[in-house]
């Protein structure tokens, strides 16, 4: 899947280049989608096409979101793994953004899961519950809860057409969102019981394998389908994750949500023509 070098800038955008981005981009009417992560120094902003991530100390690295072939991406549940593949290709496909040994911690935790079907059930639960909260713990360490609140608070920004007044601390959009990971692990447990109990076919050697496919597979087409429905019983899936992002994240002082604004910028000024 190409997706072309990452480059670093050891500044990034001025003060004054950021602010221009930003209230060219509250001016126009149909930006691009924007997702994002935490991390513990700084927060990573992506479109369907680039990505940015806007250090603390004020650098930012920019690279290009990798696109994979548009057939798969009509193919009901590969289209969902390949969603959750992209969500982290800026971490394993971008210089400095996360170290070589936080790149093997966050791959031996997608292995692990399916390595467990290999233990005795009555060790398998225990094992998934702590490798659960060891991810967590690395995931939402040091900062990463206030900035996982600046992005949300940045993208909500360029949705209402608030980034601005969002950089200057007068306008606050909410910190929870429709679109947090959190929302689509809130949905993987059920989803994963419901297709463990549900499994059609004859139990074989490779039956956890498909299964944990599935699932993520299938919660993936259903956190899509309520991200885009406007009915209100589809909104009711997104009550516990937004419950529990009221644990993922903490409300982000205005120099943090600056930080997720200059990712913002950066993206947006590629992605405007």
């Amino acid at each position: 899947m190409p997706g072309g070098p990452a480059r670093a800038i050891l500044v990034g955008m001025d003060r004054a280049a950021v602010i221009a981005m930003l209230r060219r981009a509250d001016e126009t009417p149909d930006l691009p989608r924007l997702g994002g992560m935490a991390r513990a120094n700084g927060v990573v902003i992506a479109s369907e096409r680039f990505w940015a991530f806007a250090r603390r100390d004020g650098s930012i690295t920019e690279g290009a979101m990798p696109s994979p072939p548009a057939f798969f991406r009509r193919i009901p549940l590969v289209r969902g793994l390949l969603r959750l593949g992209l969500a982290l290709a800026p971490l394993f496909r971008g210089t400095n953004v996360a170290r070589p040994r936080e790149r093997l911690l966050l791959a031996a935790a997608v292995v692990v899961p399916f390595s467990l079907v290999f233990v005795p059930q009555s060790a398998s639960v225990p094992l998934a519950i702590a490798l659960a909260v060891l991810l967590l713990a690395w995931l939402l360490r040091g900062r990463t809860l206030f900035l996982h609140g600046a992005e949300h608070r940045a993208i909500a920004a360029a949705e209402s057409g608030s980034l601005l007044a969002a950089w200057g601390g007068l306008a606050r959009p909410s910190r929870f969102s429709p679109r947090c990971g959190t929302n689509f692990a809130a949905l993987v447990l059920p989803v994963s019981i419901a297709a463990d109990h549900l499994w059609p076919l004859p139990v074989a050697a490779y039956t956890p394998f498909a299964v944990t496919l599935v699932s993520l597979g299938l919660t993936m087409e259903l956190w899509q389908f309520v991200q885009t429905s406007r009915h209100r019983t589809a909104q009711l899936f997104l009550i516990p994750g937004l419950a529990l992002q009221r644990l993922t994240t903490r409300e982000p002082s205005v120099e943090e949500t600056q930080v997720a604004l200059r990712a913002v910028a950066s993206v947006l000024e590629r992605e405007l023509p």
